[in-house]
């Protein structure tokens, strides 16, 4: 059994891989906000702070977007 996404397009927001604008989608995954482009499939994943402080090292966190 699948499980339905709720996605959300960001308006005005520009794709930072394509620059393409109006491309990006916001959607929840595992209680964690993600975007992606649906022109590039660029993806990011929005980390808690707590999790952003914690991580021992900056490769460790997959990116902290602000749309």
């Amino acid at each position: 059994m699948s499980t339905q996404r709720k996605k959300r397009f960001i308006a005005g927001a520009t794709c930072p891989k394509c620059k393409e604008v109006d491309s990006l989608m916001l959607y929840k995954e595992n209680d964690v906000e993600k975007i992606e482009c649906v022109e590039c499939h660029h993806k990011q994943s929005q980390v808690d702070e707590k999790v952003a402080k914690a991580a021992v090292s900056p490769t460790e966190v997959i990116g902290i977007f602000q749309p």
